[in-house]
């Protein structure tokens, strides 16, 4: 326990009793020194020395404050005093402890001394009405036992806040959104290298950093993900925006240093790198606790057997499995348990790596491809129960073990099908009372068993025919499930996790929705909530749509109602796949029989069951055949009767009935048979208040009915105008969280402004669908007649469409028809953006050159239009997002086969034909208030056109366009946002092809680059669209108008695929968008920002022992692969290529394997599965046949972890970035929330002995925080300063001051003698140590050097290494010896003797017979990584020349060759000496190529002179 002292502040009524107090005042003194308590009391405050008067008020919290007490002790708390011990307690904000002595019966005239009881319960009421948190001691006596068990306990309360108040939190976040995992916005990137990557609900995490820092903890968040209101500056005290993996984490905790790491909100991702931190024991040794669940608890639920075991101990059910670790093994365990089996993988999550086997042949794919998923190469194998219902629980329990179930949901789908790919309803609907209550009873058994703090997700089999149940697993963590159960429940799972992690107990926890009942209440549901998911095989058109264990879906939407039909209505036109009932028109000729579509598991499977009935197939059939509930199967029966009965007209009851059942009037109309509608009803809204009303809600959550009472026209407003902000709807590809970050932050500037502000969104998995964000929420359907009721209620003054993608823009013209203003640029504008010949007339204007171009309505006008332009050309609808159907067509028969996918898509308005030009591409966001315009930046792709932005990589600022270019983007930028009358933001994409500009597109709305580019330039460009919406002019807000300054960083958008998830889906980079998120790089170089980009974007860059890349390009690319092979060549990868593409690459000289055809040739797969190829590069035709090979070879990749590049310019940046000295350990790591505005000039001096060349930086002031990312770029001979590393001069406690040495590749040293003898230099010639004798602290211990002078200035300086030692104990080395001299091994293909000594740092001493004739720049790299030398090691290559000369030259680790090194010198002579080729204790002169040292070596320490020089100084800009 920390050390604590107490205030003690004893007091008396302000009229009598004094005599009393001052005698208890005294005794309790005493018996707290008998107690050993320090405190600090009131002696000379006052006469007494007690608490009575207001007046002394200023002066005990001064005495107080100064002293720095940690809790605030009232005894004899008589009545009368309360006030003043309440302000007391108020301004000091520390823990306060009440206490009175026994009350005694009144004297013979009737006179109490005191009154305690009382005035305990008179402070206590005034003290609540203060907002103080106390607790108080039951009356008792000093020597009473309560008395010293109270006050032993109240310190243990003040130590608990003392901590907490200084407590810093690092938040592992998740990795970027991806689609297969719905429940992130930011999900996964490829599971591979060992590093395991998942998702978490963003909208939990945000909620529990503001809790954090409600709190008063300090707070630490680590991401990749620049697109989420996380990474926002509020956020957090730092943010990193670095790459999730165990080696950069390491270094933000060392930097950082957190007392503790919160990682149960951080998804699979969080909690797999706190469980590898934990194991390796480096939490444990940088002093970090881990909060909530601790690591075995972790264990237990993760680690397969474990759990199986725990179930065990309480008698849970689980399913027959075991573990497997090789493909034989799962075998073994199938044959014993019996087909059907499922594979899960150890630590993945959405099902990554798992699937279902029927037979062996199955089996041996889908095991090999779950060990290579599972990061511990681990997998369950377990029996099938296909059929049984699926059934979760949300817990959450407390560290004293309360635990309450927040939330049930079943699954409409059986087991089978992955929970992320089902219909979900909440609560359950088909689960008798006793079936609810044993699950129930099973979950929090479960979860009490195990230990888990804060929430958990528990999964349930339950066999329909029986009571059997199975528990399938169980995540502590925030998992894909827990925003769902929070949005639907209104309970704040994320927050109460925290507050849980933070020490509090449930029932301390209030209820945010009510406001009055605690977060032990278990919510209670009036209403029922149904999750549809949204799957990317628009996307994808020709991969399967099979369902299966592995989750495929992109997002998802929620809809809440009063009944299961209208919610799943509600859920399907939500959905936005253009239906708005259960009436799907059949495939294009797709012509199975419906029973035998009803046995298909696709995202299809509700549609076909509907189908089903709706053509006479009962529900007793339909269940046999899918497993699906009866009561689902009677509620959709129900809809499908409601149909058929309206088919002929449509009465007002049966309108009433439809709205009931959740139908649109548009829906309705067409049912029956397309005449008018009876009558028109506007839907009422219902409160979301988690206790089945019975306690009033004050959030204003709502949903629609259509009852009588509207609790939405009830509820108080303000009086304030309203504005709508509408959202984005569910996550898909094209349209990510970046929408949902510029609809929340456009949202709070609203509510800044003094608006009341509405939004309307139906995705579980944002921020704008938390129930805090805007004044009211309506979880509602993005749908024009839902819209509509909305706003009948709320009356908006304008609504904003701006920001939710192309959802929102889509409801554009609908709402200007019907005379709903919209806020920011008009809905004639947006139409001019997107109608072809419009936009071409107003470019004309300007003379602003475009591919040409036109719009098309069918097959024969497309072909012509591109006979007329002439091929490649574009092929595009217009009106979409995310390049959807967008292809690149090279002949005719190209063109009729995509016109025919674009013509299937029932796409209204016309095809977009243009001239396909290869060049650089940019994009510009704008904003402009009709006036100005305002021009954050312009991000440069590096892929050329051809690739769509979303998955180009995209760079800030631009890297390869000059100055002229640049003006005429400006120009350009602000004619067309002028023009187009934009009010708000604009994103324009350009391309530079021969010189010239051509504009690509224009979006009138927010891009997904918004979030990216408002973190790095700090332009908080939503927060200035906004105000300009509602008519703030550009110039008053702070930021000027034309192109904004750059920040003295680069940031690099890295793009983000996730094809592990849909198997046969063609990869190949193309107009059409298939990237599912996005991670970024911030570096002061691109170079550095590139490698962080992709190193968070999961691509293995650091490989050292290259092996091999496997290229294949189409003709087209076959001269520009050239360059790119040669350099991968130079690096030592070894080639492997097809044949007209090996022949390209031979011609100049450089060597290459042939392989066959790609998909074919078993050999290409034996050289995957066999590690010799680290990279493929791929470019191929767009022929049916090429692609089925590319998407079997690329799928294999993805299983291997192996990048396919499908880019020349993807692949020749990664080129690029391999051959640089980039790594993990040598980048800046970049905390947003103190970005530096402009680059920073440092002082420095270039200082050299014997050419061994450091650079020296002052950092007596602490200012460089990571001197490791200067060295890359300041070493470097021909784009740096030059030098062998740089020397860091701190201020030190225990020696006159501290040297940090770091090589040229940014790794630290612990000694470098040379480095000393120029920093005793530098320190003596700039007085800021003048001792001719100094002490210099090291990373090995504190170091002397003398110092010797000419004319004031040091010429030379002698230092004392201290003691070198033979043995290699703390060398860590992989030799079986203690003392390694003339020891045989064999590096670089021959043998060599080697002696190892230890100066501080490792050397390895080599005898050669000629220095000269070593090909060091060749053999000392293969020293330095020799698995002998786990922590690389220094060499030195030396020749004995006589007794007291040696010559040497050196290979020193992180620098390479240097023309001399003080610790190698002076190893050489020790090595020397153990070999018996010198003397101890004389001077030995190494002659190195630099010049002289002098090693004079005895049993006592090793001394090394030489001379020490200043080269020059001058000051670098970074």
């Amino acid at each position: 326990m920390l050390s604590l002292k107490l205030g003690f502040a004893p007091t008396r009524r302000s009229i009598f009793s004094a005599p009393d107090a001052l005698k208890f005042a005294g005794l309790t003194k005493k018996r707290l020194e008998e107690l050993g308590v320090e405190f600090v009391g009131l002696d000379g405050i006052n006469e007494e020395g007690l608490l009575y008067d207001d007046g002394d008020l200023d002066a005990i919290v001064k005495r107080f404050e100064e002293a720095g007490v940690d809790g605030l002790f009232l005894p004899h708390c008589n009545f009368g005093t309360e006030y003043v011990c309440a302000r007391l307690a108020k301004r000091l904000n520390v823990p306060v402890l009440l206490w009175g002595p026994r009350d005694e019966r009144p004297d013979e005239n009737g006179i109490r001394l005191r009154d305690s009881q009382c005035g305990l319960f008179a402070t206590g009421k005034v003290l609540r009405r203060f907002g103080v948190p106390f607790t108080y001691l039951t009356n008792c006596r000093l020597e009473d036992p309560e008395f010293e068990g109270g006050i032993r306990n109240f310190l243990a309360v003040c130590n608990v806040v003392k901590v907490f108040r200084h407590t810093r939190i690092l938040q592992i976040g998740p990795r970027p959104f991806d689609f297969w995992s719905t429940m992130c916005n930011e999900g996964e990137l490829l599971e591979k290298f060992q590093i395991q990557l998942s998702p978490i609900p963003i909208p939990e995490l945000t909620a529990e950093m503001k809790r954090a820092k409600e709190e008063g903890v300090e707070v630490v968040l680590v991401n990749s993900n620049p697109a989420t209101i996380m990474t926002d500056q509020a956020m957090a005290d730092e943010i990193y925006l670095e790459p999730l993996t165990v080696e950069t984490v390491k270094r933000i905790i060392k930097k950082e240093r957190p007392d503790s790491i919160l990682a149960g909100l951080g998804g699979q991702t969080g909690l797999t790198l706190a469980m590898q931190l934990d194991k390796e024991g480096f939490l444990q040794a940088q002093g970090v606790r881990l909060l909530g669940t601790d690591a075995a608890a972790i264990s237990r639920a993760e680690d397969r057997e474990l759990f199986k075991e725990a179930m065990a101990e309480i008698g849970q059910p689980v399913i027959a499995s075991d573990i497997a670790e090789t493909v034989d093994q799962a075998l073994a365990v199938a044959e014993k348990i019996g087909y059907p089996v499922i594979v899960r993988p150890a630590f993945t999550l959405g099902g990554a790596g798992g699937g279902a086997a029927k037979d062996p042949d199955e089996l041996k794919i889908i095991a090999g491809t779950g060990l290579d998923a599972s990061p511990i190469t681990q997998i369950l194998v377990e029996k099938a129960i296909f059929g049984w219902k699926e059934i979760e629980f949300e817990t959450m329990r407390d560290s004293v073990g309360n635990v309450i179930a927040v939330c049930s949901m079943e699954n409409l789908d059986p087991v089978g099908v992955h929970t992320g790919d089902s219909i979900v309803v909440a609560p359950t609907q088909t689960l008798a009372d006793k079936e609810f209550q044993m699950l129930r009873k099973a979950s929090l058994d479960i979860i009490t068993h195990l230990g888990i703090v804060g929430g958990c997700n528990v999964q349930l089999a339950l066999n329909p025919e029986s009571f059997e149940y199975a528990v399938i697993e169980v995540n502590p963590r925030v998992s894909r499930s827990s925003a769902l159960a929070s949005k639907a429940t209104g309970y704040p799972i994320a927050k109460i996790t925290t507050k849980i992690a933070l020490g509090y107990t449930l029932d301390e926890i209030k209820n945010d929705i009510t406001g009055k009942t605690c977060a032990c209440f278990e919510p209670t549901l009036d209403y029922i909530v149904v999750k549809m998911p949204k799957w990317p095989f628009d996307k994808f058109a020709d991969a399967s749509r099979a369902l299966g264990t592995q989750m495929k879906a992109t997002g998802e939407v929620m809809a809440i109602a009063p009944s299961f039909e209208m919610a799943l209505l509600k859920a399907v036109r939500g959905a936005e796949i253009g239906m708005d009932t259960l009436n799907r028109k059949p495939d294009h000729g797709d012509d199975a029989p419906i029973r035998e579509r009803l046995r298909r598991v696709d995202d299809h499977r509700l549609f076909t069951v509907f189908e089903a009935l709706k053509s006479g197939v009962t529900v007793e059939e339909i269940h046999d055949i899918t497993r699906i509930d009866p009561w689902f199967l009677c509620k959709l029966r129900k809809l499908a009767a409601f149909e058929a009965s309206i088919a002929d007209g449509l009465s007002e009851a049966q309108y009433r009935e439809g709205k009931r059942l959740g139908y649109p009037d548009e829906a309705l109309r067409r049912l029956s048979g397309g005449g008018g509608l009876p009558e028109h009803r506007d839907a009422v809204y219902k409160m979301v208040d988690t206790c089945g009303a019975e306690f009033d809600a004050e959030t204003p959550y709502f949903y629609s009915t259509y009852d009588r009472f509207c609790e939405s026209r009830a509820f108080p407003r303000s009086g304030k105008p309203v504005i709508m902000v509408l959202g984005s709807g569910p996550i898909r590809i094209g349209q990510g969280i970046e929408f949902d970050y510029s609809s929340v932050h456009c949202v709070w500037t609203l509510k800044e402004l003094g608006y009341d502000v509405v939004i309307v969104n139906n995705n579980p998995e944002t921020v704008s669908t938390d129930y805090d964000t805007a004044d009211r929420l309506y979880f509602e359907p993005l749908y024009p007649e839902d819209v509509m009721h909305i706003i009948a209620v709320e009356k908006p003054v304008g609504v904003v469409v701006a920001f939710g993608g192309q959802t929102a823009i889509k409801l554009t013209k609908f709402l200007d028809s019907r005379g709903i203003p919209i806020l920011g640029t008009s809905a004639e504008s947006i139409d001019m953006a997107e109608d072809r010949e419009r936009f071409d007339a107003l470019l004309e204007r300007f003379s602003i050159k475009r591919a040409a171009g036109r719009g098309v309505l069918g097959m024969n006008e497309a072909l012509e239009a591109a006979n007329e332009l002439g091929y490649p050309v574009l092929l595009r609808p217009s009106y979409v997002i995310g390049g959807q159907n967008m292809v690149i067509a090279h002949n005719d028969e190209e063109v009729r086969r995509y016109m025919e996918i674009i013509l299937s898509g029932k796409i209204e308005n016309p095809v977009l034909v243009d001239q396909y030009l290869m060049g650089k591409e940019l994009e510009v966001d704008v904003i402009s208030d009709g006036t100005d315009v305002l021009i954050p930046g312009v991000m440069q792709h590096i892929e050329r056109t051809g690739v769509h932005s979303g998955d180009s990589i995209a760079v800030y600022p631009p890297f390869s366009i000059g100055d002229k270019m640049l003006q005429t983007i400006v120009d350009c930028s602000e004619k067309l946002a002028l023009s187009l009358k934009t009010r708000g933001l604009i994103n324009i994409q350009y391309l530079i092809y021969q010189g010239e500009l051509y504009v690509i597109e224009v979006n009138p709305r927010a891009s997904r680059t918004v979030p990216y580019i408002s973190k790095v330039t700090g332009v908080p460009m939503v927060d200035l669209a906004t105000r300009v919406m509602v008519g703030q002019p550009l110039k008053a807000l702070g930021y000027g108008t034309g192109l904004y300054k750059r920040p003295p960083y680069v940031a690099v958008k890295v793009p983000v695929f996730s094809f592990e998830k849909i198997t046969d889906a063609n990869a190949a980079l193309s107009p059409e968008m298939k990237s599912t998120g996005e991670v970024l790089g911030l570096g002061a170089n691109m170079q550095e920002a590139l490698f962080k980009g992709l190193v968070s974007a999961g691509y293995k860059v650091e490989k050292s022992g290259h092996a091999g890349v496997l290229i294949s390009v189409n003709r087209r690319d076959q001269p520009e692969i050239v360059n790119i092979a040669r350099k991968l060549d130079e690096m030592g990868f070894r080639l492997y290529a097809t044949d007209g593409t090996a022949r390209e690459i031979s011609r100049l000289g450089t060597d290459v394997e042939v392989v066959g055809k790609l998909g074919r040739d078993n050999r290409v797969f034996q050289l995957l599965e066999s590690g010799r190829i680290d990279y493929v590069i791929l470019t191929g035709s767009t022929e049916p046949e090429y692609i089925r090979d590319f998407i079997h070879l690329n799928h294999r990749c993805v299983q291997l972890g192996i990048p396919c590049l499908t880019s020349l310019d993807t692949a020749g940046a990664l080129t690029d970035i391999l051959a640089s000295r980039y790594n993990q350990e040598n980048t800046e790591l970049v905390d947003i929330c103190h970005l530096r505005t402009e680059r920073q000039k440092l002082p420095f001096a270039k200082m050299q002995t014997c050419g061994n060349d450091y650079i020296f930086l002052e950092n007596f002031s602490g200012e460089i925080t990571c001197p490791e990312s200067l060295c890359v770029t300041l070493c470097d001979r021909h784009y740096g300063i030059g030098a062998d590393g740089i020397i860091l001069m701190e201020g030190s406690r225990k020696a006159d001051a501290k040297m940090r040495m770091f090589n040229a590749d940014g790794s630290e040293g612990s000694m470098a003698g040379n480095a000393l003898r120029c920093m005793a230099k530098y320190l003596y010639d700039n007085g800021i140590v003048r001792k001719e004798e100094m002490t210099l602290e090291t990373d090995k211990g504190t170091k002397t050097v003398r110092v010797y002078t000419t004319d004031g200035r040091v010429t030379s300086a002698c230092v004392d290494m201290g003691y070198a030692t033979l043995d290699t104990t703390a060398l860590r080395l992989n030799i079986p010896k203690r003392q390694v001299v003339n020891y045989p091994v064999e590096i670089a293909g021959q043998p060599w003797e080697i002696t190892c000594v230890d100066m501080g740092n490792p050397h390895c001493v080599v005898f050669c017979s000629r220095v000269d004739g070593v090909d060091v720049a060749r053999i000392g790299p293969q020293f330095e990584h020799a698995p002998y030398f786990p922590d690389r090691i220094n060499t030195e290559f030396i020749r004995v020349v006589n007794p007291s000369t040696i010559k040497m030259r050196v290979w020193e680790r992180g620098s390479g060759e240097t023309l001399a090194c003080g610790t190698g010198a002076c190893a050489a002579v020790v090595a020397a000496v153990a070999n018996g080729l010198c003397e101890k204790g004389r001077d030995i002169t190494v002659r190195v190529q630099g010049g002289d040292l002098v090693v004079h070596y005895t049993d006592e320490a090793v001394t090394l002179t030489g001379d020490a020089k200043l080269v020059y100084t001058g000051v670098v800009e970074y």
